[in-house]
């Protein structure tokens, strides 16, 4: 586009036109969306002229010093313009400019914070892993916490050297030396100008002015994404075994941009800068386990960057969040993969056997392998507060050295139970609940967590035997094959996504919950018998968790793949995914109530890596589909520039359906017939001559036609589409959903849901 030099003369007239400030104005920063196109030619670079527009905002003789202090970063690739601290009267001048196109106030966010591996199906000498060489030469950048490079997970044992293409660095800082990194941390750089300048402080004791981890959970998402192989990890003995990454021998570079604070969020104009540059250095998969407010895509800062970075063939990775609740998702835009969080078929328990020969097992994470045999049961029968080890009820001279066992109750929480128990001096907990809440740092003393049935067992026995006791209470084991497994995270975040519930999110699920990884092994994780505990590898749970492992199925894809685009990687996660127990033959159930979940709390289905490999048929997606989503949803001019970050673009009369690899139709009170046709494209990337025909599920009340039903291709490549027509009852219930499988005759599964609210 051709730029008129006299438009470029108006700009640095307008912006130096009134430009005293009062003193007396506040400052606070602001992201500021200019149009590159509008950059005259004699500045060399964007930055150059960013620096020379806020020199034009100033007025005192000491311009450099300023510039400098209002200055926070200069963007190139997420979006072009820049973030810094401004007044109102400055940024009313520079809103006036022809070349502004929008306007960001500083926002913060939150974190969404070894067996996964084997519980995914990867193995070493077969499937996914085999054939991508574990991802080899692929590049995972992690925009987290830092990093602890000293970890084992982080050694360069058996990696491939850094690729050429390759333009990051190890910055120097603080307890950290560019000699850190090595052929598998091949990068790390830190930022934290935007909460510096937010007047944010961030803890000197605490933390480390360098990409080093001060929290633990950078450490723990990329060694979870691409750690290397660690023998004998284990989480104070508990899931003990060789801890690795997905793609153990992928690259990761760490882009710091959440520090310890207060408030411990992050500055979105740090956030931006770190994915700034780590689509600068050239990495192939990006993850964030971390978010912001749901905002339209034209106000989010994520959305922004993610689409400059799918743009450029980067894969953009999210965790949904850790809100819980009906449409609480985070991370939704289209073009970004949004994950959710289900459970391991493993648990980790405690067993105890009573006096009477009772034997039962029971959730723990105490973490010392302590052996408590014969030791006197006690239970507050006759007084109800201390029967439920209400607050402040027990005696500490009738609990001391005895085995605890407080009844359920919705008076106080297991929490508090626990807590009553340790200040009454009482010897190890017995605990009834059917879902535990604790996390493992919440076992400061030896306790068991048992369901109602089994407490209801244990109480019988207390309450009428004579002399009570516990034969045996030990700890530490770890169990294998837990069902129903997976289930959908009680904490992970449940669409419809709240900015376009038409858009079926999360895409998938995986796993999220008691991760084992590497941590920042400085920090206590726990306090046992006044003791702060450490520890090199810790279970973790969040969706912060299952979104690295998505981001390793995909460096993994991307490895075997190397033509497929970002939308094409997704499409082979979505539509190989299942959304029956892996364990059961009914569908992924809901951890808080035990019911069937949906594709509104799972997306597509929970991952399935090596059925990714070879999907079949893809749902592919180019910028130019995003375009017309976005023109769909009504945006004038100004926001379309914001989220496309240019000035021209192209919007068909009638644009046609997003080519999703799922289908999400919405419907109101007074719809009627409640009926929707979608519009998608499949592209063969299996065998080359292959027939796929549409099977079906559908449930009562629904009503599915796919037109054509059958797909015949003769080549790699080949395009075909098809309309899916979907109607329901209006009697029906909120949600119902069925599925669309394309079969061919080489037993690839197309699998799609089919999702209808009304």
């Amino acid at each position: 586009m051709g730029f008129h030099p006299m438009i470029s003369l108006l700009v640095f007239t307008i912006l130096q036109i009134n430009n005293a400030v009062s003193n007396a104005e506040e400052s606070q920063t602001y992201i500021i969306h200019m149009d590159r196109f509008h950059k005259p030619k004699s500045f060399a670079t964007h930055e150059a002229w960013h620096r020379s527009t806020l020199t034009s905002l100033m007025s005192s003789s000491s311009l450099e010093d300023q510039e400098n202090e209002m200055l926070l970063y200069s963007y190139n690739h997420v979006m072009h313009g820049f973030s810094a601290r401004l007044t109102a009267s400055q940024l009313s001048e520079l809103e006036k400019s022809p070349a502004h196109i929008a306007t960001y106030p500083e926002s913060f966010g939150k974190l969404f914070t070894t067996h996964s591996s084997k519980f995914l199906g990867l193995r070493q000498n077969s499937g996914l892993l085999l054939a991508s060489s574990s991802g080899q030469d692929v590049i995972i950048g992690i925009i987290d916490t830092g990093v602890w490079p000293e970890s084992e997970s982080f050694s360069d044992r058996g990696m491939s050297e850094v690729p050429k293409r390759w333009k990051g660095a190890c910055e120097n800082g603080p307890d950290f030396s560019p000699s850190l990194c090595n052929n598998k941390l091949i990068g790390a750089r830190s930022f934290s100008k935007g909460l510096e300048a937010a007047g944010i402080k961030i803890s000197t004791k605490d933390d480390f002015d360098s990409p080093r981890d001060w929290f633990g959970h950078g450490t723990h998402t990329s060694s979870t994404a691409a750690g290397n192989y660690v023998l004998g990890a284990s989480h104070f003995g508990y899931a003990k075994g060789t801890a690795r990454g997905v793609a153990p021998r992928a690259h990761v570079a760490m882009y710091k941009v959440l520090w310890a604070t207060d408030s411990e969020q992050s500055a979105a104009s740090d956030v931006l800068a770190g994915m700034d540059q780590a689509i600068s250095d050239g990495v192939d998969i990006m993850s964030l386990s971390l978010g912001f407010e749901s905002l339209p895509y034209f106000n989010d800062v994520i959305a922004i960057a993610s689409l400059s970075a799918i743009e450029k063939g980067i894969v953009v990775v999210c965790a949904a969040g850790n809100d819980g609740a009906y449409s609480s998702i985070h991370n939704g835009a289209p073009w970004i993969t949004t994950v959710g969080a289900g459970t391991l078929d493993r648990t980790f328990t405690a067993t105890l056997t009573l006096d009477n020969g009772l034997t039962v097992e029971g959730i723990s994470y105490f973490p010392e392998s302590v052996y408590i045999t014969d030791a006197p049961l006690y239970y507050g029968k006759d007084n109800a507060n201390k029967a439920i080890c209400n607050y402040g009820a027990l005696d500490h001279k009738e609990v001391k050295g005895k085995v605890v066992l407080c009844d359920n109750t919705t008076e106080t929480d297991v929490e508090g139970q626990k807590e009553e128990v340790q200040r009454a001096g009482g010897y190890a907990g017995i605990f009834m609940t059917d879902l535990s809440l604790l996390d493992p740092e919440d076992f400061s003393i030896p306790a068991i967590i048992v369901p109602f049935a089994t407490g209801a067992l244990i109480r019988e026995y207390a309450t009428q035997a004579n002399t009570t006791r516990v034969k045996t209470l030990s700890f530490v084991h770890t169990k294998l094959g837990t069902k129903p497994s997976p289930e959908v995270a009680y904490f992970s975040s449940r669409g419809p996504d709240p900015v376009t519930p038409s858009i079926l999110k999360p895409d998938v699920l995986a796993p999220g919950v008691d991760v084992l990884a590497a941590v920042a092994p400085n920090k206590p994780c726990m306090r046992v018998n006044n003791y702060d505990l450490v520890t090199d590898y810790e279970l973790y749970s969040g969706t912060s968790m299952a979104a690295p492992h998505v981001a390793g199925v995909a460096a993994l894809l991307k490895a075997v793949h190397r033509e497929w685009s970002p939308a094409a990687i997704r499409s082979a996660i979505m539509t190989t995914a299942y959304s029956t127990g892996k364990n059961s033959q009914t569908t992924i159930l809901n951890q808080w109530s035990g019911l069937p979940a949906t594709p509104l709390d799972f997306g597509a289905g929970h991952i399935n890596p090596n059925k990714a490999m070879n999907p079949g048929l893809i749902y592919d997606m180019d910028l130019q589909d995003y375009v017309e989503f976005l023109c769909g949803l009504g945006y004038n001019a100004k926001q379309m520039k914001a989220v496309i970050r240019r000035s021209h673009w192209y919007c068909s009369s009638k644009p046609a359906d997003l080519n999703y690899p799922s289908f999400m139709a919405i419907f109101n009170g007074t719809d009627s017939p409640k009926a929707k046709t979608f519009s998608r494209v499949v592209t063969n990337v299996g065998d080359e001559t292959s027939t796929y025909r549409a099977y079906l599920e559908v449930p009562k009340g629904m009503r599915i036609t796919v037109e054509p039903s059958t797909l015949v291709f003769t080549g790699k490549n080949q395009e075909q589409g098809f309309s899916l027509s979907v109607e329901v009852d209006s009697d029906v219930p909120k949600v119902i959903y069925g599925y669309l499988g394309w079969i061919d005759q080489y037993n690839h599964i197309v699998s799609s849901p089919v999702v209808a609210i009304s």
